[in-house]
């Protein structure tokens, strides 16, 4: 189920998230707990049916797993309905790569919500754009390989957190890497919300991070040989206990190199 964030927490939650929302701007819907916009595809809305059908594994080098997909749906620790849990067993002991998930549907420009709650300090996954570049999720870790990073290129914006066992959400409108004549001509960039503040602006993203194991183009010139391949959303599975619900997509065609837009739209 997609989460109404008055129809599934208590009122005092209720006044704090409004207090949060009343941070940006009246036309942006980012933040915990916020409904598809319109023109939007639901990725997951806390059931079975639908993991199962809009999503399977990462097939990648390192992959040791097999479907049906083995991470589990269980009851939502904060609020009611159910979420999923990045638990498989082939990545007991964080080999990362061996079980991780991608949507069926690839994509170039998008604007995406996705929600997730870290159950244990220093639970760690990852929402990985275009199944290339890695939003970091990393309890505990406040470097540019921590929580909310574009890895390895910005910052944690680690003040934004909400902690382990709260729900947080990061609303991001990207835009793909361009090509002429068969070459990157530009590079892929992001603008994004983290639990409706606003933390990377325009950050251009040069490469894949992580090697051959971590997504598409991981392997070529290492991670610099992006190719011109839409790619589907991943999230990762690192062993860790960490949940997830409320994730939506909008397909967009950003013409010009902007992805600081009003997020509502």
């Amino acid at each position: 189920m997609i989460h109404s964030k008055f129809a599934t927490i208590g009122f005092s939650s209720a006044v704090l998230l409004v207090a949060l929302q009343l941070s940006v701007s009246a036309g942006d819907k980012v933040g915990v707990g916020v409904n598809p916009i319109d023109g939007a595809t639901v990725l997951f809305d806390g059931s079975r049916e639908m993991l199962d059908e809009k999503w399977t594994y990462w097939k990648g080098p390192r992959f040791a797993s097999s479907l049906p997909i083995k991470w589990k749906i269980v009851d939502d620790p904060v609020d009611e309905g159910t979420v999923m849990m990045t638990d498989d067993p082939v990545a007991a002991g964080g080999k990362y790569g061996t079980a991780d998930i991608v949507t069926k549907q690839k994509f170039q420009d998008f604007r995406l919500h996705v929600e997730f709650l870290v159950m244990k300090p220093g639970g760690n996954s990852g929402v990985y754009l275009q199944n290339r570049y890695e939003i970091q999720v990393l309890d505990g870790d406040k470097t540019s390989h921590g929580m909310g990073a574009v890895i390895n290129e910005t910052p944690s914006p680690y003040e934004a957190y909400n902690g382990v066992g709260k729900w947080n959400a990061y609303d991001i409108t990207f835009r793909a890497a361009r090509f002429k004549d068969g070459k990157r001509s530009e590079l892929a960039m992001v603008t994004m919300y983290f639990n409706g503040k606003k933390v990377h602006v325009n950050q251009k993203i040069p490469q894949v991070w992580g090697g051959p194991f971590s997504g598409l183009d991981g392997g070529n010139d290492g991670g610099r040989g992006i190719t011109d391949v839409p790619g589907g959303l991943k999230l990762q599975c690192e062993g860790h206990d960490v949940r997830y619900r409320n994730i939506w997509i909008k397909v967009l065609d950003l013409k010009n190199a902007e992805t600081d837009l009003t997020v509502g739209k």
